[in-house]
């Protein structure tokens, strides 16, 4: 896409729009398959990706085996201490050095043909290829991200000099949460959930409370949906509610929910943490991941409170996937033309939205 007019819609309809007189993203942007290809490489290549927990990567040799909006990521914990981050992908011919999560490891063996590589990324060996001309070991590394982690959480980003600095993303969040330290929970399990709908449409459906009362009956009555808010930040947007419950699900508080550009949320609750990670597996299809993460506590209590959260979850979960698949259907019908927002319940929407616009608009404009 060298140029606007490349873009598979007007150009015009990706101009910056006011909050006051915004509307939605152009259907085009969900459905046609052009931007399934642009979001790989100028949304998700060039931003900042939860890739995990510190819990699960506390001592060296452990190890994390990710795929990231296509990209197959190694996270490891490196005989120095250091948290690194290489594409899970040999350099040979494309094969898996590790699956899933473990302990232990001391190198990096491809599965396919064994080469072999160090903790840092180094290939270090190559069955029978000792004979091969210009070949030499030495020179062969596997391609490496950038890592930061921040509140106990993981990141990782394949472009950084195309990605808005780290420190920025989360500039004012710690303040925010105050005590509440993400890192001192621990991680439990993952939910996932795999929706008919593109992965922008449920970051939309995230980033506003306007569906709940009609959407979520069970939530909105734990939530004080008239004083809801969004507050917004130049890379994340923060959504608040009062909460009221019974102690045998959250107990009373507040919720807060943590959007950060471009698939990251994280719901910050009494005594415990949710993450969610929107990856695209499709144009028109797209993978929720569902982490969820308490304090140290083995109690029956705790886990029957642990039990109870899940089920509400998935309810809340189940509900949302309903609505984003029907919405992805109007979108693709043919029928839809970008509606206006809500400046007082879709302002994260609209914050959102300009995000992308801006992305695609650069993204048009190179070349």
């Amino acid at each position: 896409m060298s140029n606007p007019t490349m873009l598979p819609l007007d150009a015009t309809l990706l101009a910056p729009q006011d909050l006051s007189h915004s509307h939605s993203l152009p259907a085009a942007c969900y459905v046609d398959p052009a931007f399934a290809t642009l979001d790989r490489r100028a949304v998700f290549a060039r931003s900042w990706q939860l890739a995990g927990h510190v819990s699960r990567l506390a001592q060296p040799g452990d190890f994390l085996a990710e795929s990231i909006a296509g990209l197959p990521v190694l996270l490891l914990r490196a005989d120095d201490g250091r948290l690194r981050a290489f594409h899970n992908v040999c350099r040979h011919r494309g094969g898996p050095l590790a699956r899933g999560h473990g302990c232990g490891l001391k190198r990096l063996r491809c599965l396919y043909h064994g080469w072999t590589y160090g903790l840092d990324g180094a290939l270090k060996s190559a069955p029978e290829m000792g004979g091969v001309d210009d070949f030499i070991v030495g020179d062969v590394r596997l391609p490496e991200l950038a890592v930061r982690e921040w509140q106990g959480m993981i990141f990782v980003c394949e472009d950084e000099a195309g990605a808005p600095r780290f420190e920025d993303v989360v500039a004012g969040i710690d303040a925010r949460l105050g005590e509440r330290r993400l890192a001192d929970y621990r991680f439990h399990r993952r939910e996932t959930y795999e929706i008919a709908c593109n992965w922008k449409l449920y970051v939309d459906n995230y980033l506003e409370g306007y569906h709940v009362p009609h959407i979520h009956p069970g939530l909105n009555k734990l939530l004080d949906y008239r004083s809801y808010t969004t507050t917004l930040a130049a890379w994340y947007s923060l959504q608040y509610s009062p909460l009221e419950s019974s102690d045998a699900l959250y107990g009373n508080g507040d919720a807060l929910y943590y959007f950060l550009y471009p698939n990251t949320m994280l719901n910050s609750l009494p005594g415990r943490l949710q993450t969610n990670r929107v990856l695209p597996i499709g144009i028109d299809r797209c993978r929720v991941e569902f982490d969820f993460y308490y304090p140290d506590d083995d109690s029956a209590e705790a886990a029957a409170r642990r039990e109870r959260d899940r089920e509400f979850s998935d309810e809340v979960q189940t509900e949302d996937v309903g609505i984003c698949e029907e919405v992805q259907l109007g979108l693709a019908s043919g029928s839809y033309v970008p509606g206006r927002l809500n400046p007082l319940r879709e302002s994260g929407v609209h914050h959102f939205h300009e995000l992308i616009r801006r992305v695609y608009r650069e993204a048009g404009n190179a070349g």
